[in-house]
């Protein structure tokens, strides 16, 4: 942990929290040893210290990055929000269209990654080449059908989001502001394409620091561009939304340098690295395999995405200070569920590492103390944010109404924290085995016959209060906490897929 620290030249607020954050989850972990050993049940839920810290050193470098990501881009739209509403809304817009080739990427690496992580706790270097190079090779090209597509058909897709808002000037603007923002952004997209498929590599070996180091400075690169270019502080030009988009190539191509740098500096670190573009060349047998397994996860990422933005469509027939309230509570529940997607992360790399050594019954182990680990934290962490629930909202210049939606929000994401915490890691457990096609049905068939219905027969054929709808919809996942738990108790996970 301290190596990668050195390596990597951390700054030192960003060890210090590191090591802060490392703190606290030691005072938890200490408790629930102290609530087992008085309680004198559950030992198998239990790790020791040495299990709890190779699980931090992996999952405390991705809250890092995940919290500050979030943050930087709460900032990012309140300075572009300076701007004018128009601006804003065409840079909402396009970030809308982005996050859809942001999920494709996330896919690809996603499928790469099962075969990556098991080729690595099986000790095949050659393995963990090849699967890189896939990852490499499908970013790139999901990234040229993306920038061709937003490129060729922005006016089409741009207009989507505008039809039937505002008055006709607001609406030219808005679709003016997007495309400057839009065509400046798609350089961004190879940047980010390539630097997810090392930095998905380097997560596999349990290396999270260099990305979470890499994206640090990527973010404060953006924010600071972001203040100079909008705004034209100091001798640089006023740019508007232009200025927000050069921020965020520089942003991205920055990322992407640093980190390919570190791997190709240390490659004796990073044996995936090694020879890596000398005859690239991915082994047929492996692209099958891993599009026999990848592609229920490539097509997860996207269905998943839509069918939430659907379900935000099916509340918002109840008014827009319902919208307004939910974009607050969703900022600020994820500033929290940064750690059970972090240990999410945790329980992949882990695990998958486990099942591709062969060692199953300490995969199993593993997989249970994470989702015990899991749950518990964010046990803690929903009543915390219980507490701050009427405070967060304020800062927002909003109507009270919407402050009071929103806090009732806030309130029902923490009361189901631990239920999120159980299906995301139960997600991973079964995925880092291999299993897409149920993890599939388990994510996004579920989103789409299940939640996603009752979301819209609730909002528009009853007079239930939005929050009661709400809760009623966060309460659906119970059903897949059920079916995860059964799955995984059958240990059809429990497979090495790279032998």
């Amino acid at each position: 942990m301290r190596r990668y620290a050195k390596n990597c030249f951390l700054n030192p607020l960003i060890i210090e929290l590191f090591f802060f954050l490392e703190s606290l989850f030691a005072i938890l972990i200490e408790h629930i040893e102290i609530f087992i050993v008085y309680g004198g049940t559950m030992q198998k839920f239990i790790g020791n210290k040495v299990f709890y810290r190779t699980v931090l050193t992996i999952a405390i470098p991705i809250m890092i990055q995940n919290a500050i990501t979030n943050f930087v881009g709460l900032l990012d739209n309140l300075m572009v929000g300076q701007i004018g509403t128009a601006q804003m809304s065409g840079v909402a817009i396009v970030n809308q269209l982005i996050f859809v080739f942001n999920l494709s990427i996330f896919g690809i690496v996603s499928a790469g990654s099962i075969f990556g992580t098991q080729f690595y706790g099986k000790k095949d270097y050659q393995g963990m080449r090849d699967a890189f190079r896939f990852k490499l090779a499908g970013n790139l090209l999901i990234c040229l059908l993306a920038m061709g597509l937003l490129f060729f058909c922005q006016d089409f897709l741009i207009r989507l989001y505008l039809h039937g808002t505002g008055d006709s000037a607001e609406l030219t603007l808005a679709l003016t502001s997007a495309k400057e923002f839009l065509v400046i952004l798609l350089f961004s997209l190879p940047f980010f394409a390539i630097s997810q498929a090392y930095a998905s590599s380097l997560r596999e070996m349990g290396k999270t620091m260099v990305p979470m180091f890499a994206s640090s400075i990527a973010v404060v690169t953006n924010t600071a561009l972001n203040f100079l270019l909008i705004f034209g502080l100091f001798f640089f030009p006023t740019l508007g939304v232009r200025g927000a988009a050069i921020s965020t190539l520089i942003a991205r191509i920055v990322e992407c340098a640093i980190t390919m740098y570190w791997v190709h500096r240390h490659e004796e670190e990073n044996p995936f690295a090694i020879r890596v573009y000398h005859q690239f060349h991915v082994p047929l047998h492996l692209v099958k395999q891993i599009l026999r397994k990848g592609s229920p996860l490539m097509a997860n990422e996207i269905l998943w995405a839509i069918g939430q933005t659907m379900i935000i469509q099916a509340y918002s027939v109840r008014g827009l200070s319902v919208i307004a309230s939910l974009n607050i509570s969703s900022t600020v529940s994820n500033l929290f569920n940064i750690v059970y997607m972090a240990l999410g992360g945790a329980v992949a790399v882990m695990v998958g590492q486990l099942l591709g050594a062969a060692k199953f019954e300490e995969a199993k182990d593993s997989a249970r103390k994470l989702l015990f680990f899991s749950v518990m934290s964010c046990l803690v962490l929903g009543l915390l944010m219980i507490l701050v629930a009427p405070f967060f909202p304020e800062i927002y210049q909003t109507e009270p109404e919407v402050k009071h939606l929103a806090s009732q929000f806030i309130k029902v994401a923490a009361l189901c924290m631990p239920m999120y915490a159980f299906n995301h890691a139960s997600y991973f457990i079964l995925r880092s085995g291999g299993q897409t096609l149920i993890t599939f049905l388990f994510d996004s068939v579920f989103t789409w016959v299940i939640v996603l219905p009752l979301a819209f027969v609730l909002s528009t054929h009853t007079s239930l209060s939005i929050v009661l709808v709400y809760l009623f919809c966060q309460l659906a996942e119970l059903i897949k906490s059920g079916i995860g738990y059964r799955l995984i108790r059958s240990d059809l996970w429990v497979k090495n897929i790279v032998h």
